[in-house]
């Protein structure tokens, strides 16, 4: 069992990126040079470890965040490699959720692209300590201080350079190690394993010194000693530097910085020294936080096994049938075999086996203590999000944020006999991924499938015939819209009836009113005390918040409404729960009617990547799609340009790109907000 003094070694890491940046590659190096794998599985043949589903290898990118335990330098690092398309953005908001640092990895071309920037500010909002590794350096227009620049005019980070580049593109070579003040160059017979460290040549030692120096005074801002020492030209130790970087990396006043070429095989190790060195471990970070079931009084758990058991599921996947629940334990022991408490569900469940996963191999552990993310088996009713503890100890912490989905397709199996089978696949698929909604269109009969975006569902839909055999006929893509309201209305509303032979009757006075776009509902009451008995106000609040999920104009789930309970009134004998419920239903409606409600349509950033003499035809094409342009950029020898367009009118747009850049552009499309929908 892990004490406490071994929890310092572990090391939870998330590795995020635009798709395309090389995460995947970046994983495969430090799987190979960690031992764990004994050779390198290349992405583009389909090889990698990491990307096991048939889904992706086929594909070429990250589909499900694929976690694995390897060791380096005394060190056990779990790695989360993170998907990087926006389709799959739920697998990076709950893995950030559960790991303690994060790995950044930017294209020394590209840059800091849209879909970085997303990750980036994820790991912001749950505070993650970040470190950045710019890749591709060997790669034709790589261009190293470009980037940095970029990490700190687009990101907001403050970067501190660890290492730079010998050369670039072609003539790349290696890196300056600008703390030890040596060249380290890899040795390409033994794929990137073996490396030497030289002294720096003398045409280099300008670079290197004003290099070193920049380090120095990002330091000296963040540390007064290392100021002191600077002003008076001492010579700066290696432990303090490393110490301050630290500092620095965990307080997030600082992003250490790296640079090499994964697919190259240069420039691993150091990030792997930097990940033990500089990222936190679980007594690094501030104990976790939830709250008492009962009371819903605040409480702490600290990352120690004796502490009472406290874990998060982050992520269900279905194998081969089985239900398999990967957790972050926060504090205490896990024991295979023993019962333990969903404090969410408020269920027991029983923890069949123990799991330390490498990709989707596995290996049977019979506990698992603080700080380790492992998998378990024989959870029947864990989701994302579900807090699991002790029975004697309960706590619930705070759960996982899910985003709506804004497209959805209609699917039916192709035969009549699979019908009741395409229903089990389905509610298994939902159940894996938070962000895959499943319903049945009362008026058609239709299956209804949402997702995040039209690769989310083709891949889906693709999973059913793979996993489930269930061969399904798909419809075209529709957007998922939205609806609100854009005044404010009062209804009262009264419900008198006669239900089963008895009167009920019950008064409710609801107020609805338009809140800023992106502010999300609130559902509350003015009620004084002693209105209603008690339960009835939960009853009629639940009431009202149900009500939201279908707005008044075409069923759309309402988003930026607050409705306020002003009033209730209760007649002895006469009202009850049906009829509260009833009247707050019918007022709701009534008000959302009154209030000029609308509807909201998607709007998606989009980023087009283009050789400059095609920028016209492109900007076009954007504007007939009823696109604003907001700024066009240079970046090397391409344009960029940023629009904002409706979704609906972008399906297909990769063809149409393709045709008017002759194969040359590409773009990228995030979810930016909603709008009132165009006529």
């Amino acid at each position: 069992m892990a004490s406490d003094k071994e929890i310092k070694r572990i090391r939870n890491i998330g590795i995020i990126a635009h798709i395309d940046a090389g995460k995947t590659t970046f994983t495969e190096r430090i799987l190979y040079y960690t031992g764990k794998t004994h050779k390198i599985g290349e992405v583009h043949d389909g090889q990698a470890t990491m990307d096991w589903m048939p889904e992706e290898q086929e594909r070429g990118i990250t589909i499900t965040s694929a976690v694995t335990t390897c060791f380096w330098k005394g060190k056990e690092i779990h790695l989360i490699d993170t998907p990087g398309h926006v389709d799959f953005t739920i697998e990076v908001e709950r893995s950030l959720r559960v790991i303690d640092g994060a790995l950044g990895i930017f294209c020394a071309v590209g840059g800091v692209e849209p879909q970085s920037e997303t990750v980036w500010q994820q790991a912001d909002k749950y505070r993650v300590p970040k470190m950045a590794f710019i890749n591709k350096m060997d790669r034709l227009g790589a261009d190293f201080s470009r980037v940095v620049t970029e990490l700190r005019d687009r990101l907001g980070a403050n970067p501190i350079v660890m290492t730079i580049p010998v050369g670039a593109e072609d003539s790349f070579q290696g890196v300056f190690d600008l703390v030890k003040q040596k060249l380290i160059l890899w040795d390409e017979a033994t794929e990137g394993r073996e490396f030497r460290e030289l002294d720096i040549p003398e045409e280099h030692i300008k670079t290197v010194n004003e290099a070193r120096d920049q380090l120095i005074e990002a330091l000296s801002e963040i540390d007064d000693e290392i100021m002191e020492m600077y002003l008076s030209e001492e010579e700066i130790p290696d432990k303090k530097i490393h110490d301050v970087v630290r500092k620095a990396c965990l307080s997030l006043e600082g992003v250490p910085v790296f640079c090499g070429s994964a697919l190259k095989n240069k420039g691993v190790q150091p990030v792997l020294d930097a990940i033990g060195r500089y990222l936190p471990s679980p007594l690094d970070i501030p104990p976790v936080k939830g709250k008492k079931p009962k009371t819903g009084k605040e409480e702490i758990r600290r990352a120690s096994v004796k502490e009472p058991l406290s874990a998060l599921s982050f992520k269900v996947q279905m194998d081969q049938g089985r239900k398999m629940t990967f957790v972050r334990i926060y504090s205490g022991v896990m024991h295979s075999g023993e019962e333990v408490w969903n404090a969410t569900k408020e269920k027991k469940e029983k923890i069949a086996r123990l799991l330390r996963m490498h990709a989707n191999k596995r290996e049977r552990i019979k506990e698992a203590g603080a700080g380790q993310i492992v998998a378990v088996m024989g959870l029947k009713l864990a989701a994302t999000g579900d807090t699991l503890c002790d029975p004697e100890h309960p706590i619930i912490l705070e759960s996982i944020e899910t985003y709506q989905p804004v497209i959805s397709v209609a699917v039916e199996p192709k035969s009549t006999q699979d019908q009741e089978k395409i229903e089990t696949s389905l509610s298994k698929l939902s159940e894996e991924d938070p962000t895959f909604k499943v319903k049945v269109d009362e008026e058609t009969g239709q299956t209804i499938i949402s997702g995040m975006g039209e690769l989310h569902l083709e891949v889906l839909t693709q999973r059913l015939l793979r996993e489930f055999k269930v061969p399904v006929r798909v419809g075209k893509p529709q957007v998922v819209y939205r609806e609100t309201i854009s005044e404010e209305a009062e209804v009262r509303e009264k419900f008198d009836r006669e239900i089963g032979g008895s009167r009920q009757a019950a008064a409710v006075d609801v107020l609805v009113m338009p809140r800023k776009r992106g502010q999300g509902n609130v559902v509350r009451s003015s009620l004084g005390e002693d209105i209603l008995p008690e339960g009835y106000e939960e009853q009629i609040l639940e009431t009202l918040e149900q009500g939201l999920e279908s707005g008044v104009l075409q069923g759309f789930p309402m988003i930026d409404t607050e409705v306020l309970l002003k009033e209730a009134q209760f007649e002895e004998g006469l009202s009850s729960e049906v009829a509260f419920r009833a009247a707050a239903s019918m007022a709701l409606r009534k008000a959302c009617r009154a209030a000029a409600p609308v509807l909201l349509e998607p709007k998606m950033l989009v980023e087009v990547i283009t050789p400059e003499n095609f920028m016209g035809d492109v900007i076009g094409d954007l504007n007939a799609r009823g696109g604003k342009v907001e700024s066009i950029e240079p970046r090397g020898n391409v344009q960029v340009i940023k629009a904002i367009v409706p979704l609906s009118r972008m399906f297909g747009y990769s063809t149409a790109l393709r045709s008017a850049t002759q194969g040359r552009g590409n773009f990228t499309m995030v979810f930016s907000h909603y709008d009132p929908a165009s006529e």
